[in-house]
């Protein structure tokens, strides 16, 4: 038999199998291990394709853009955008409160006077960028010369951001834009408002409570508003020791624009004029 025609050796007919699950040396893919990139596959998990060929013999061209790798560059993108976008912003106070406050409210002249006031104080001014309170505040802050920003959301009915934002920046993901609220701002003003205002109340609440942010003011406007949830919170939380007594001073209960700057800026470390 010519050398041409000498039979392979065992481990070398395994390198030449058919099946690409079977690496050199191996009988089966159950005995498979593989490495993709830093991980480590074996038996089964080794069976898996590889990253390469996913990437380029995918049948319909858009399925990468619907995978939970392609979204966590969509989401880094938004945290580069809003990192660069706010790196120079330099003081600011998010102001937070309902979509859906009309611009005939005493609120609503509140929250212009909350932006005013925070532009007169040295600070810029951050919303939501939506209608109601989140626009009372930009325009306050845009009339008063200051720096009036806007963080959108996408949701599921367009809102679109306000005439008042000067600089505004449009997430996808809620997370990415809860970060640039704290991030960026040396404490909160909260006018009333529904589930939104309150998921972002209770997350600077939590924020503070366990250390990860630390001298951030949180400042309440409208007692008859709010004090029904400090009640709730001081009879039932506090008895059934899910919070601690301490806990309530984590936010300052107000009830005009002047004393919430005043508090806000005065905590934060820039006094106000008033």
């Amino acid at each position: 038999m010519s050398p041409s025609h000498q039979p392979l050796p065992d481990d070398a007919q395994a390198s030449t199998s058919a099946d690409p699950r079977v690496p050199p040396g191996r009988d089966s893919p159950a005995d498979a291990t593989r490495r993709r990139g830093s991980v480590e596959l074996r038996r089964a998990q080794a069976a898996t394709p590889q990253s390469d060929n996913m990437l380029l013999d995918t049948p319909d061209s858009r399925a990468f853009t619907r995978t939970d790798p392609w979204r966590v560059l969509r989401i880094q993108s938004e945290f580069v955008e809003g990192f660069g976008t706010l790196a120079d912003l330099g003081p600011a106070i998010s102001v937070f409160g309902s979509a859906r406050t009309s611009r005939d409210s005493a609120y609503y002249s509140m929250g212009e006077e909350v932006g005013r006031r925070l532009v007169e104080s040295g600070y810029a001014v951050i919303t939501g960028g939506g209608p109601g309170a989140m626009e009372a505040a930009n325009k306050g802050a845009c009339e008063a010369g200051g720096v009036s920003v806007g963080l959108g959301i996408e949701l599921p009915f367009e809102q679109g951001m306000n005439e008042w934002v000067d600089l505004g920046i449009n997430f996808r993901y809620f997370f990415a834009r809860k970060t640039m609220f704290v991030k960026y701002a040396s404490g909160f003003v909260v006018l009333p408002g529904g589930f939104g205002t309150l998921d972002e109340l209770f997350e600077a609440m939590t924020l503070v409570q366990t250390g990860k942010v630390t001298s951030f003011p949180i400042v309440l406007i409208g007692v008859d508003y709010w004090r029904p949830l400090l009640d709730w919170v001081e009879g039932t939380l506090i008895p059934e020791g899910t919070v601690s007594q301490k806990d309530l001073s984590l936010v300052q209960l107000v009830d005009t624009a002047e004393e919430a700057v005043r508090v806000v800026a005065a905590s934060a470390g820039h006094e106000s004029g008033f």
